[in-house]
């Protein structure tokens, strides 16, 4: 489901994602508040349209303002235990981990993904990006299905 908000402008690309954080506090006493903050905290979103028309608004977090685009709910790439796992299935995140170096530690710890919270995989997307995981653990990446609204 498409809905319509306002980003920072030098954010306002079609197929750009992000995670909404909620407001901050120079939100506080903004007249675009209601358009602005009306996604979901800790959810993926990826820009579908940028409302080239719309007027470039002035915005205390964003330096050269805001623009209205539209956004959807995005897929997550997440690596998950490789047992039982297919299209379809449930799967939640194995844990943290604390090897940041690691080539597969932005599927391990994936913005807009929480640990303990069951996800629906779309797809398989096969071996994750390590050669061999520190915490000697079986994993495989997948596509969590987005977040429905």
């Amino acid at each position: 489901m498409t809905k319509v908000t306002l980003i920072g402008d030098r954010l306002a690309d079609v197929g750009r994602e992000f995670v909404y954080e909620g407001p901050s506090e120079l939100c506080e006493g903004c007249p675009y508040r209601k358009q602005c903050l009306n996604l979901t905290e800790g959810t993926r979103y990826r820009v579908t349209d940028v409302r080239e028309n719309a007027q470039l608004l002035e915005c205390a977090v964003h330096d050269t303002g805001v623009r209205a685009v539209e956004v959807e709910p995005a897929p997550v790439a997440a690596n998950v235990s490789a047992k039982g796992t297919y299209a379809g299935s449930k799967a939640t995140l194995e844990g943290p981990c604390p090897h940041t170096q690691c080539p597969s530690h932005e599927y391990c710890v994936p913005d807009g993904a929480e640990f303990g919270t069951e996800y629906r995989i779309a797809e398989v997307l096969g071996d994750p990006p390590h050669d061999t995981c520190y915490l000697d653990r079986d994993l495989t990446l997948v596509e969590f299905a987005p977040k429905e609204e």
